[in-house]
């Protein structure tokens, strides 16, 4: 991560008043802390581009002995722990696990997510996750995670794109991949859109929470390979 870029998102964490006061206490040209809930194919990839930006991560699992070979592929900026060592390690978290197992997280880290930048990729799959599923895809994603994650300043994000294009289409040459961001709390959406350009992305506000759902499961623009004007223009957009 170049230092322009590390002031630009630092600016933006300094006016945050997070839990335990983690980011106000931590120095400008400290490195971002990330951590990273579910290490499956979105959070691993992203692990993997975030720690090639120059971001610390602690990636993590159920099963955190898995993921030692993933971390020291990776290198030093990597590391490993159980959900609730990288919900208190991140001062972002990302949420990536399957949609059903999203209400556990809340319960389980309530406390330590409590106050943070928590950013949402699960989608509700009605096969998989059962009839909390077909509630959340009613009301909306961003409706429903914010239900299942209360008092965190949620952004839905990296839900809309596959896993192999997260990969592939990473730093492309020509115009980058959009990825659609919405949320509540303008500041968790600046730093949201700092972590997506860092990814190899272009970040896209959508809007409010409320709005994720014009990027969910089955809408005509969920996993295609759009640029922004191509996403701006699909969601009518300004």
């Amino acid at each position: 991560m170049n230092a322009p870029r590390r002031h630009v998102l630092w600016a933006a964490l300094s006016m945050l008043s997070l839990g335990g006061g983690a980011l106000g206490q931590t120095p400008p040209q400290a490195p971002l802390r990330i951590g990273i809930i579910g290490a499956g194919h979105i959070g691993g990839t992203l692990a993997a581009l975030w720690v090639s930006a120059g971001y610390e991560v602690m990636i993590s699992s159920r099963h955190p002995d898995e993921l030692q070979g993933l971390a020291r592929s990776l290198g030093p900026k990597a590391h490993v722990g159980t959900p609730r060592e990288a919900a208190v390690f991140g001062e972002v978290v990302l949420v990536s696990v399957p949609y059903g197992a999203l209400p556990q997280v809340g319960r389980d880290l309530k406390s330590e997510l409590a106050g943070k930048i928590v950013l949402d990729t699960g989608n509700p799959y009605p096969q998989r996750d059962g009839e909390m599923a077909v509630a959340a895809r009613a009301k909306g994603t961003g409706v429903a995670s914010a239900e299942y994650l209360p008092g965190v300043r949620l952004v839905r994000a990296f839900n809309a794109i596959n896993s192999g294009d997260l990969r592939s289409e990473a730093h492309r040459q020509g115009a980058p991949i959009a990825i659609p961001l919405a949320g509540d709390d303008p500041q968790a959406l600046q730093v949201a859109q700092q972590l997506v350009s860092d990814a190899g992305f272009v970040p896209v506000v959508v809007g409010p929470l409320a709005r994720a759902r014009e990027f969910d499961v089955g809408t005509a623009v969920y996993t295609r390979l759009l640029t922004a004007p191509e996403l701006r223009q699909a969601l009518k957009l300004k």
